[in-house]
């Protein structure tokens, strides 16, 4: 059975395409997406038992096992190995010592037993990690999907905008068809009636022609080329506008497993597309135009030396042809490296400052120039084929064209045609090697844009945060308390513990609640699924008598003000940064936003004020001076809920207190819910929840907390000072 390989879109995405290979192997088709999904897939990949779960779920009995090369042997293929300890592939057949494999980074590559083990076994053991799939009766119930179609009418719709300068591209390129076609008759005239006939005048004429042919088709080069241009552009824009704008309609845990290069490298692909859209496809549309009109006449001059020329452009095509699928492996490795290359850059920019700190500037700096070694030995690779490429086509096309005027000589020798036809003949031939040219780099730039196209298609065809087809209600009940109803919650990735394991929860409207904890009790996990940034896993919100996951995410997150831990200041103003999404800012709401966050003496002191420019690329702030800009952003916001996650933990003792009383005031009639450690920020809380390992173990006010000497007391007892 011939085994069907699958190339993975993202440097993340190699264990579940190995599952997309052995599932397609044993007849069922499954979209990488639908894998991905059920496979806990998260920023660092999936796991192997992320891979035994999908497996099992899509049908097959699996075996996760420990075993040497000769186990592996007598084991049932295809089956999934765990690859240099970081990477998955499929070996799909073993035969006289050779070792097939599908390398889903790669591509299918044979290796000998020797470079099999180096990769495979582990170098303290001689085993290595494999995962048997054996398909049940269950895994042929499954239906499959159907097979993931490239989109291009997708694409197309961003040219048909442009009908008229697409009229305009067409008519130019015609009348240069044209205006070449005239070229050779002129050329055989001047040698077989003005040279041999010694008509100056004539002469005169048909050079003037021909100089009249090369002003216009210069001129309509020009005003070609400004076309393109101004095409190009506004379709470059549009097709990153519209990525834009999927992107922010996701939902938060897809940026939970995508890294940052991946992203971005895919905003580059853009770019093969627009050149795809704008200059290959019309382009060549006129060759193919060129070659057959050109042809014809070729024909019409000496069959002979037509079909020496239409051989020789057979060959040339069949020795470009040879090189595609190389090509295909290469570009989506480029895609690999380059995403790996731009976020090793952006953490290493981001990152500066803890990399001093720590004195591992080396490290990290090898850590990139290993990038850099295999970007080059990338880029040896594309050099060495493109010269075998190169060099073939060159031999191949000298070679016809030696050939070719070889036979015209003959032919004017033996008077079979004279001697202008021989360099009108001489001139259809570089104009059709041209539009032959034309077509391999269009098969070749229809090849990359298709890789490129595939990946926009896999962001674009996921599934917004907000669907079309759901009735939302645009609305908050008239009763806001919110209710946690026996929720469970995990982060993406197989094995994972549950971080919250059937909480009940009950928020009152008006009230202040406060949650307190040790690290990782589930705290800020509650703000996230509250905020709607996950889904939880069991369970339901509400607020009101209404199901939180009905009411559209805009109508909430506008009556949510939030501060994280990690809330992210712009590079921008300080004032454009409290008053977010404001085209002009209130100044009312700025001025009770800088009061409640006690700014005001650290804007007044700065030399610019308010239009003071802060944030990464910007002046540096302080922590304490972050977290307040942040306060008053949620405060400018005027919502009704309020969310703050260890809001003022960076701040000194007297802004804390002056922060904390002003917002005493702002928090009247608010439903708030407040995440800290410090007894100062929650001990006026209307209710305070304990929470540890994700389940709630007492609540109730301060006062009653410590009085009954239990958790929230043994978390508070330092500040307290009360001793032991």
């Amino acid at each position: 059975m011939k085994f069907k390989f699958y190339k993975q879109l993202d440097s993340m995405d190699c264990g579940p395409t190995c599952l997309r290979m052995v599932a397609s192997y044993h007849g069922r088709k499954f979209q990488l997406r639908t894998l991905s999904n059920i496979c806990g897939f998260n920023k660092d990949g999936v796991s192997m038992l992320g891979l035994n779960d999908a497996a099992q779920k899509i049908g097959f009995k699996t075996l996760g096992v420990k075993m040497t090369v000769q186990q592996l042997n007598f084991a049932e293929k295809p089956v999934i190995l765990h690859w240099r300890q970081s990477h998955f592939v499929v070996l799909y057949r073993i035969e006289n010592d050779k070792y097939y494999l599908a390398d889903p980074a790669s591509g299918l590559i044979t290796l000998n037993e020797n470079d099999f083990k180096n990769n495979w076994l582990n170098d303290e053991k001689e085993e290595g990690i494999a995962l048997l799939l054996f398909p049940t009766p269950e895994f042929y119930k499954q239906q499959g999907e159907k097979k993931e179609r490239v989109q291009w009418l997708f694409i197309f719709r961003y040219l048909i905008k442009y009908k008229q300068l697409l009229f305009q591209l067409i008519l130019g390129l015609l009348i240069g068809s044209l205006l070449q076609l005239i070229a050779p008759f002129l050329t055989q005239s001047i040698i077989d009636i003005g040279v041999n006939t010694h008509n100056i005048s004539y002469l005169n004429t048909i050079l003037l022609a021909q100089a009249a042919l090369i002003v216009g088709r210069v001129s309509l080069e020009f005003i070609r080329a400004w076309i393109i241009l101004h095409i190009s552009t506004r379709i470059n824009i549009a097709i990153l506008t519209d990525f834009l704008i999927k992107l922010m309609k996701l939902p938060m845990s897809f940026f939970d497993t995508k890294m940052t290069g991946d992203i971005m490298q895919r905003m580059n692909d853009q770019k093969q597309i627009e050149t795809f859209l704008t200059s290959s496809a019309l382009t060549t549309v006129f060759s193919v135009f060129n070659l057959i009109i050109f042809s014809v006449v070729l024909a019409f001059y000496n069959l002979s030396i037509f079909y020496v020329f239409a051989g020789g452009s057979l060959l040339y095509t069949f020795w470009v042809s040879l090189f595609l699928r190389q090509r295909r492996v290469l570009n989506y490795k480029n895609f690999e490296i380059a995403a790996k290359n731009q976020s090793c850059m952006v953490q290493m920019i981001t990152g500066m400052q803890e990399i001093k700190l720590n004195n591992c500037e080396q490290e990290k700096r090898w850590e990139w120039e290993e990038i850099q070694a295999k970007l080059f030995n990338f880029s040896v690779k594309k050099i060495a084929l493109s010269q075998y490429q190169q060099a073939g086509t060159t031999f191949i096309n000298e070679g016809k064209n030696l050939l070719i005027t070889f036979l015209s000589a003959t032919a004017v020798i033996n008077g079979q045609i004279s001697l202008g036809a021989m360099l009108a003949v001489q001139y259809i031939v570089g104009q059709l090697s041209n539009p032959v040219d034309l077509l391999l780099a269009f098969v070749q730039n229809f090849q990359d844009a298709r890789i490129s196209l595939e990946r926009l298609n896999e962001i674009h065809e996921m599934q917004d945060e907000e669907t079309a087809e759901k009735q939302w209600i645009s609305h908050l009940p008239t009763d806001k308390s919110l209710s946690i109803n026996n929720v469970t919650f995990r982060y993406p990735g197989a094995g994972n513990e549950a971080v919250l394991k059937n909480i009940d929860l009950y928020i009152p409207e008006g009230k202040t609640t406060a949650i307190v904890g040790m690290s990782g009790s589930g705290k800020t996990t509650i703000l996230k699924l509250l905020t709607r940034f996950y889904e939880p896993e069991s369970g339901t919100i509400t607020i009101g008598d209404e199901v939180i996951n009905q009411i559209k995410f805009k109508t909430w997150r506008e009556q949510c003000g939030m501060v994280m831990q990690d809330g992210f200041i712009f590079s921008d103003t300080i004032e454009r940064n409290i008053a977010v999404g404001s085209g002009k800012p209130d100044l009312t709401r700025l001025v009770r936003a800088i009061h409640v966050a006690n700014l005001k003496d650290f804007i007044e002191g700065l030399p610019l004020g308010l239009n003071t420019r802060i944030g990464p690329e910007a002046n540096g702030i302080s922590q304490g001076q972050r977290q307040r800009i942040l306060i008053a952003r949620a405060v400018y916001k005027d919502p009704h809920y309020i969310f703050f996650d260890e809001a003022t933990n960076a701040l000194d003792a007297t802004n804390e207190h002056i922060i904390n009383e002003n917002l005493k005031a702002f928090f009247k009639g608010r439903t708030v819910l407040i995440v800290a450690h410090r007894l100062s920020t929650v001990s006026h809380a209307d209710n305070i929840i304990v929470l540890e390992r994700g389940v709630i173990t007492e609540q109730g006010t301060h006062r009653e907390l410590t009085d009954s000497k239990g958790r929230y007391y043994s978390l508070v007892k330092n500040q307290l000072e009360l001793g032991a």
